[in-house]
């Protein structure tokens, strides 16, 4: 391969995880393509040069004065520039490593052994210190170690499920981080390379993600779309119970959250039978979904139910559940418990279990913890009358005072959570 060659194609593996480049591959809006390779150093004679046209249409295209219309020039973009045959809406193209069969995950099995001890060592390190402070460093893997990979002629899809792998895991710390904007854009570029590995059980898990953050910033229409999209994607590959147990899971939360309660609590059963299955097989590229997980995301359907003794259970089990290991779960799992206390109007138990929260691991970095306690402190302001609530807002505030100069160096404004 020559010099110009591999240029481009590391241009192009730069723009790969570019959410504008995939718009504009997924709108075949050419000019828009040709304007972010040039943006990238790309001269319009090079350009021009690799794609077989002129410098004066492609001026034409990069002005918007014409467009791409005809299959053949799109299938020589592709070929010129490496674009994936998928990006385009075309089919696979003869450089392209070979896609898997839908029906089976050697993707995952085949996977390169660096990728997974990097995702293992970031999502065990996630787990004790949150993901304020691993963000830079993941997104840094992605760029200079996966990246580079992706339009190499020899790399088999395997190389796609480990960039949509660690997309996610920088997607979740993002939201983790508070930057709720860029978790989106990780999600959506996580499952566009989940597809093109053609592992359907990964991109299942991606929706499911989607799902969990469309939650989070009150959308259950669509937390709803991505947890049915997951569970059809799921369907199509081999049967993991605990992915399905997840599934069925976040559509019972989204459900609920949308006031569906007959339906919420039909797909909550589901969850619960599906993890209680015997697991048919596992899959490395899949954070674990376990018995903690579900009783947590089963204490917050119930709690948008209104079934708060129900809710109560579940959240006491989650917490007897977690392992001290998983630092950030356990938090959030402590201040679900609270959260159900409070609406169960049980004050003093409301104390009780919060004086224990304001002790947990006040170096956390995650702000999706601090976020949730802020929530916390304020709905217990309306109820400082009571001697005891007074006494432990007091020291919440002192704690959170501590917490915030720890995190100063992760933290920013809450309004800054959606920004991309």
């Amino acid at each position: 391969m020559g010099r110009e060659q591999q240029d481009l194609r590391n241009a192009i593996a730069g723009l790969l995880g570019d959410n504008r480049f995939q718009g504009a591959c997924a709108k075949r809006d050419m000019g828009a393509l040709f304007r972010l390779l040039n943006h990238r150093g790309l001269s319009t004679r090079r350009i021009a040069a690799a794609v077989g046209i002129t410098q004066g249409r492609l001026y034409d295209y990069m002005n918007d004065k014409s467009r791409v219309e005809k299959l053949a020039i799109f299938e020589q973009i592709s070929d010129a520039l490496f674009i994936p045959g998928q990006m385009l809406g075309l089919a696979r193209r003869s450089w392209e490593p070979q896609a898997v069969e839908s029906t089976h995950v050697p993707a995952a099995a085949t996977a390169d052994r660096s990728d997974l001890t990097a995702i293992d060592a970031f999502r065990s390190a996630d787990k004790q210190t949150g993901g304020g402070r691993l963000y830079a460093a993941v997104v840094r893997h992605l760029n200079e170690e996966v990246a580079r990979h992706l339009v190499d002629a020899t790399s088999g899809p395997q190389v796609f499920a480990a960039a949509a792998a660690l997309s996610e895991m920088a997607g979740w710390m993002a939201h983790d981080s508070g930057r709720d904007g860029r978790a989106q854009q990780h999600f959506v570029r996580a499952l566009a390379l989940a597809r093109t590995s053609g592992d359907v059980s990964l991109a299942a898990n991606i929706a499911a993600s989607s799902s969990h953050l469309a939650l989070q910033t009150g959308d259950a229409s669509q937390a709803t779309h991505w947890a049915r999209a997951g569970l059809q994607f799921a369907d199509q590959g081999p049967r993991i119970s605990s992915l399905t147990a997840r599934l069925h899971s976040m559509h019972a939360r989204a459900l609920a959250a949308a006031d569906q309660r007959f339906r919420a609590s039909r797909e909550l059963d589901r969850a619960h039978e599906a993890l209680g299955s015997t697991p048919e097989t596992t899959h490395p590229w899949l954070s674990p979904f376990d018995e903690a997980s579900l009783a947590s995301e089963s204490a917050l359907a119930c709690r948008d139910m209104e079934r708060y003794e129900e809710a109560l259970v579940h959240a006491q089990r989650a917490v007897a559940l977690r392992e001290s290991v998983r630092a950030r779960s356990l938090a959030l799992s402590h201040i679900n418990l609270v959260t159900i206390h409070v609406h169960r109007a049980d004050l003093d138990a409301v104390v009780h279990f919060g004086v224990g929260l304001l002790t947990a691991n006040p170096s956390l970095g995650s702000v999706r913890v601090v976020n949730q306690l802020a929530d916390l402190r304020c709905t217990l302001e309306g109820h400082r009358n009571y001697r005891p609530v007074r006494d432990f807002l007091a020291q919440f505030d002192a704690s959170a005072k501590t917490r915030i100069l720890l995190l100063a160096d992760i933290l920013t404004p809450r309004s800054e959570g959606t920004s991309p």
